[in-house]
């Protein structure tokens, strides 16, 4: 064929009509037609990658969601009804192919958690990663600082998520991160500073653009020990951030506003109706601004939510009755050396006072357990004994006063 007889062998235009006419063995191809071709590859790619995610992914309904975190959590009915919705939404919205139909964009439902510490807001952002089969990062929002100052990087975050993920880019993409402690990042004070908050306002500013959904360079060994290594571009757009934190003296802020809002006898009387032992559960977004929180970081956690306090039924609870109850699992420790464990329910009381007295919380229900079961689990193993019981009074021998006052000084 004459070099100005060349043509496209799939839309036939003439070499003069074209910018580029690539030629292979038999055939031609124009550039406009790589470029239709590679639509249609990248199309079909993206629609590969979601249905993969789809087969990977186990989502469940709200209710179902709930049901699953119902088995591992006692108590925080709202705060399990707040997560299902916005968890089914943000991966609902990440299994729904591409539609030509409506240029409609949803948003992610980033999360803030507020409440107590030993409450169960780790437990939560576990267990819901279990329930979906996504990678999970967990990270401490007090090791962060400003880039070029002594501490981590915000892109860390995302370097604990691949590393969570095995490596896997796609899979990484869409997990979710639980960023722990945020409120200790909060502004130093009431206006934006001048000077340099390196571990407060600049960390802020920095998860701003991790929040909303950016393509990260993100250095896969961490940050500055290894200059040299190569950058793995990370999209945030489908990963689901989960904050959390005790914002410790936040309550007040909460008095003030709702005895600010108070004015006159009809407002006296509405006073009547709070649950001062609960504060909490009236907070809004403008108590986290008030607390140092910018509006715009406040603005990419749009999902709020509270964990209520644990009272002595819930800590109760919290012993014996979820999946993975901590009696259940010293019955299991016991029953591996053929030894029967039981319990009264006056010794379960008596651990929960102490929990509640010395303000050990959740958390320290296990420590208050292995305090008194540590010398039966040393012993028994090397004897003939089948059955151990544990009754009121062998608690209070094994818990002595000092044994608490050391818990309490851990926790």
């Amino acid at each position: 064929m004459a070099k100005e007889n060349l043509e496209c062998s799939f839309c036939g235009r003439k070499k003069p009509e074209t910018n580029l006419l690539i030629a292979g063995l038999d055939a031609h191809i124009c550039d406009r037609c790589i470029e239709q071709a590679h639509g249609i590859v990248a199309e079909e790619s993206k629609q590969t990658k979601i249905n993969d995610l789809s087969s990977e992914l186990v989502l469940k309904k709200p209710q179902e969601i709930k049901e699953f975190l119902d088995t591992f959590i006692i108590g925080q009915e709202r705060t399990k009804k707040v997560m299902s919705v916005a968890v089914y939404n943000h991966y609902k919205r990440l299994l729904q192919p591409p539609s030509k139909k409506d240029d409609i964009e949803i948003q992610k439902s980033n999360i803030i958690m507020v409440g107590q510490t030993g409450t169960g807001k780790t437990l939560m952002a576990k267990t819901i990663s279990k329930l979906l089969n996504v990678p999970l990062a967990i990270v401490d929002a007090t090791v962060l600082t400003e880039a070029g100052y002594v501490g981590e990087d915000v892109e860390s975050i995302l370097t604990r998520l691949l590393q969570a993920a095995d490596y896997n880019l796609e899979k990484a993409e869409r997990g979710i991160v639980f960023i722990d402690e945020i409120d200790k990042i909060a502004r130093k004070g009431d206006n934006p500073s001048i000077t340099r908050d390196v571990s407060g306002e600049g960390v802020q500013q920095g998860l701003l653009k991790l929040l909303e959904g950016t393509t990260v360079n993100v250095p896969p060994k961490g940050g500055r020990k290894h200059p040299d290594q190569k950058f793995i571009e990370v999209n945030t757009e489908n990963i689901l951030f989960i904050a959390g934190g005790a914002f410790d003296g936040i309550e007040r802020t909460i008095t003030k506003r709702l005895n600010m809002q108070a004015v006159g006898y009809s407002a006296s009387k509405a006073d009547n109706f709070l649950d001062t032992s609960n504060m909490l559960q009236y907070i809004i977004p403008r108590d986290l601004k008030e607390f140092g929180l910018i509006p715009e970081i406040i603005g990419r956690l749009p999902v709020l939510t509270h964990m209520n306090p644990l009272d002595k039924k819930t800590l109760r609870a919290i012993l014996t009755e979820p999946k993975n109850a901590i009696i259940k699992q010293y019955e299991k420790l016991f029953a591996m050396d053929d030894i029967t464990f039981t319990i009264t329910d006056q010794a379960l009381d008596y651990i929960v006072d102490k929990a509640i007295e010395y303000k050990l919380g959740a958390r320290g229900l296990r420590s208050l357990c292995e305090a008194i079961f540590t010398d039966a689990m040393f012993e028994m193993p090397s004897t003939e004994e089948s059955k151990f019981k544990v009754t009121k009074p062998y608690a209070e021998e094994k818990l002595s006063y000092e044994t608490v006052k050391k818990l309490k000084a851990v926790s």
